[in-house]
């Protein structure tokens, strides 16, 4: 049996140096390890003077012509025995190698004037839309109070469990974590001063009123918005929310109302569970750091955080939750009946939510500055 492997002989002849190129030189042969960077060596010395010999290839495809076309530098040989095919191969690898690539147009200012409108354009049409599921959200509410016997409920139970009930092991997880990470940096600044005291005061503030709801809510945006947009994106890619549309069936009613409700009841309960969950990992290591009693941390507690700073957090969080549906819900609807487009909405909603978060607890963080201290 030949063998296959893609090689050259070097023959010397009385009329000059003769390459015969011997086995299969195709994709399936150069694209083994090492063997097109073995190729190049072997060719390497031979130039396009010599006596080049193909009629003994067991095969020769596109890809073994175009390292040939390459170690000629674009120069045919001088003298080069082909079959016709290998010759019409050859033509073709040089003819588009030898295209003269698009000239690159100068830049100009006007051009970043121009993609800055398009992103403008762009994030204004997101904004409409926002707008309008905003307002198709209100009267959608309008109709359920209207007619509550015939409101989506089964969806919503299922909502509610999906991301509220099934969040509660990572949230805990991720916040006792970073309670006792923050303890641990906490005690090391204020045993300098003699202050172990505060670290109630400082947990308690920073983790009820703000760092508790946005762990919570940065979390469920990372879970529950990026499922909300795949599974409204693979609604679209198989045609279900054509078929609703023809039946007649809202989608703000059915899709977003349901998910939007769930949300707004479960992040004040997730965000509640993930501070609780801080707390114990903060007062931990608050035992573990500086002898800070367990019970001494629940009984300062109280005086040292306001019932307000809870109220201020829970409604935080139901923002937060509202928010995080309906950009979920923005992005799913948005997606084109194909797998890139749905893989790119699902980035972009995580992204959009998150970054909402941070915006509007920045927005809480100044209109509230004077409630709960």
């Amino acid at each position: 049996m030949t063998d296959p492997t893609p090689r050259l002989e070097p023959q010397t002849h009385a009329a000059g140096q003769h390459i015969v190129l011997l086995g299969r030189w195709g994709a399936a042969e150069l694209g083994q390890r090492g063997q097109w960077q073995r190729l190049q060596r072997q060719l390497a010395g031979h130039g396009t003077a010599a006596v080049w010999d193909l009629t003994q290839l067991a095969w020769l495809d596109h890809l073994g012509a175009q390292l040939l076309w390459q170690h000629w530098q674009g120069q045919w040989p001088a003298q080069l025995h082909t079959h016709p095919s290998q010759r019409a191969m050859l033509e073709r690898v040089a003819r588009f190698a030898s295209a003269t690539p698009p000239a690159q147009r100068p830049y100009y200012f006007g051009r970043s004037i121009e993609h800055l409108g398009t992103l403008v354009l762009a994030a204004l049409g997101h904004g409409r839309d926002i707008l309008l599921l905003i307002g198709g959200l209100w009267l959608d509410a309008l109709r359920l109070l209207r007619a509550p016997h015939k409101g989506p409920w089964r969806d919503f139970s299922g909502h509610l469990f999906n991301m509220g009930a099934t969040a509660l092991p990572i949230t805990a997880l991720v916040g006792f974590l970073i309670g006792v990470v923050l303890a641990y940096l906490m005690a090391l600044q204020l045993r300098q001063f003699g202050a172990e005291a505060f670290i109630v005061n400082i947990l308690g503030i920073s983790l009820i009123r703000e760092l508790g709801p946005l762990l919570a809510a940065i979390l469920v945006a990372g879970r529950s918005g990026s499922a909300i947009t795949a599974q409204i994106g693979v609604m679209r890619v198989t045609e279900e929310l054509d078929a609703m549309q023809v039946m007649g069936i809202s989608h703000g009613y059915r899709l977003v109302l349901p998910r939007a409700m769930a949300l707004a009841l479960a992040m004040p309960l997730v965000s509640l569970w993930t501070t609780l969950a801080t707390l114990l990992g903060g007062i931990v290591a608050a035992d573990l750091t500086m002898g800070i009693s367990p019970a001494y941390f629940w009984q300062a507690l109280p005086s040292a955080v306001e019932v307000s700073n809870l109220w201020l957090a829970s409604t935080k969080a139901m923002v937060f939750g509202v928010w995080i549906a309906l950009i979920g819900c923005h992005w799913g609807l948005r997606v084109q009946p194909n797998t890139q487009s749905l893989g790119a909405g699902t980035t972009a909603s995580v992204v959009s939510s998150i970054t909402m978060v941070i915006i509007v607890d920045a927005i809480f963080a100044v209109a509230f500055k004077d409630v709960g201290f």
